[in-house]
């Protein structure tokens, strides 16, 4: 899959693949540079996965148009469900609104299955056209 994603999602050890659906979801292997306290993932690396799903999701949408808007997100808004442990963690992200100047996305992070979230975030974009 070509999706050029930010040096941060190299720093996490994120891979970008897409679902059945077409969807793109992430991966993120658990390992000492994504852990907090023991056997945990760190907050900032669930955070950081759920970001790079919006903003990856975000960018797919918005596709080949030249030259490509700014994203500038405006809120971030994150909530933590339950600790994330040592095993490969998803996120994957849902565009509830993608206008000319606004756009509106909602992410999710999960380890053991999807409809048991470990996270989820909504992000709200400033979209600057040239």
């Amino acid at each position: 899959m070509t999706l050029t994603l930010p040096p941060y999602a190299e720093a996490l050890g994120i891979e970008p693949t897409r679902d059945d659906d077409g969807r793109i979801v992430l991966t993120m292997a658990f390992g000492p540079h994504v852990q907090g306290r023991p056997k945990f993932l760190h907050g900032g690396a669930i955070a950081g996965l759920l970001e790079i799903a919006a903003f990856a999701t975000l960018w797919d949408a918005l596709g080949e148009e030249e030259p490509r808007p700014q994203t500038k997100p405006i809120t971030v808004t994150t909530d933590f469900m339950r600790g994330g442990r040592e095993r490969l963690t998803y996120a994957a992200a849902t565009i509830s609104r993608l206008g000319q100047r606004m756009a509106n996305v909602e992410s999710f992070a999960w380890q053991e299955s999807e409809d048991k979230p470990i996270a989820a975030a909504r992000m709200n974009f400033l979209l600057v056209r040239e």
